[in-house]
């Protein structure tokens, strides 16, 4: 993986909280492939991810429930080196539609983490899946890079953007009163393999499903469907891999400095369009494109991360292309149909 040893996670524990989720499952399945594991602890309460998803390996422990659980929490182990705390309540429309399940699976659960690891004074390294969307500058005109210093607004497009702060703010106070070596992953808009349209439980709306744009394009360009671009397709994301966004996870665990924030992105700004244009060209599909206006409530059209900082501390860089990325994509999901219309169909009585 590019220069960085991975010799410090031999015979050590590590616990994933949403670790059965899209990017939890490949963080442990690379652990597990990579290193020398002594443990894998996995909590998850499969509100949004499938079981199928833990891997079957006697190093890997699975605690169902909520990390807010004080059950949860009294059966984590005492020797735990590395912590990363990637469950949440997936994502803004979801959020927007229940802000209470939001406080209680984003905020809540941050909270009572980082109180029970203060106690355990052997833990290297910390690691909080913060948002890079609750910071960046909220604007449809030409944007600039966001940086990890970036001022922070008082004025929100959704509670889990508020709730992601609030998640660093609680990492930040532990940090400053107990020493607790806490450090901030801003991730950018991830995409990849192993991402399932539908994984878990029904969240009252349609987003429970359609939660992320690359999935739901791929899903429907392979199934013949119209594919629809609010804002006319203008709008823009910094679209990263997640095998890069692994490794990133992976260097903040290793060398990140404890209270500081990081970027997990590509840097390039790239359109909804582009990634729809992608999708069908790869998927060798004749959707229509259907050319929307922009979403009522998100104010942030186009958006982009900084990445110097993490290529000169963490020496990280995004690697894989939309393009490619696009393709490894599209292939995950033509293997795995019978995987996501299983997850899809649990939801269908509520979606009609």
């Amino acid at each position: 993986m590019r220069t960085l040893k991975l010799e410090p996670f031999d015979n050590s524990t590590v616990l994933i909280v949403g670790g059965a989720g899209f990017v939890g499952s490949n963080l442990s399945r690379f652990l597990l492939d990579n290193t020398s594991l002594k443990k894998l602890v996995i909590v998850d309460n499969f509100l949004s991810s499938q079981p199928e998803n833990i891997p079957l390996d006697s190093r890997v422990d699975v605690l169902v429930g909520s990390i807010a659980s004080e059950r949860v929490l009294a059966r984590l182990h005492d020797d735990l080196d590395y912590v990363f705390h990637l469950g949440c309540f997936h994502g803004n429309q979801s959020s927007i539609h229940d802000p209470v399940a939001d406080h209680d699976n984003n905020s809540l659960t941050s909270l009572m983490l980082f109180e029970h690891l203060q106690h355990k004074p052997g833990i290297k390294k910390v690691v909080y899946a913060a948002a890079g969307c609750a910071v960046a500058l909220k604007t449809y005109d030409e944007p600039a890079a966001t940086h990890e210093d970036a001022p922070v607004s008082l004025f929100h497009d959704s509670p889990y953007s508020i709730s992601k702060l609030v998640g660093e703010m609680y990492g930040n106070y532990y940090f400053q009163s107990s020493g607790l070596p806490f450090v901030k992953a801003r991730f950018q808009n991830v995409y990849g393999p192993g991402e399932v349209l539908g994984a878990g439980q029904w969240r009252g709306t349609h987003h429970t499903v359609w939660r992320n744009v690359v999935p739901t394009f791929i899903w429907k360009a392979l199934h013949g469907e119209p594919l629809s671009l609010d804002n006319l397709g203008n709008s823009t994301r910094d679209f990263i891999y997640v095998g890069d966004l692994v490794e990133g996870l992976l260097r903040c665990a290793l060398l990140g400095v404890p209270g500081e924030a990081y970027n997990l992105g590509t840097g390039v700004e790239t359109t909804i369009r582009k990634v729809a244009e992608l999708v069908l060209g790869e998927s060798a599909s004749d959707s229509e494109l259907l050319l929307g206006p922009s979403r009522a409530w998100d104010t942030s059209g186009r958006r982009f991360a900084a990445t110097n900082k993490s290529k000169e501390q963490l020496g990280f860089v995004a690697s894989t292309d939309i393009g490619t990325g696009i393709k490894e994509t599209v292939s995950w999901t033509r293997k795995n149909l019978h995987v996501v219309s299983a997850a899809i169909a649990q939801h269908q009585v509520h979606m009609i």
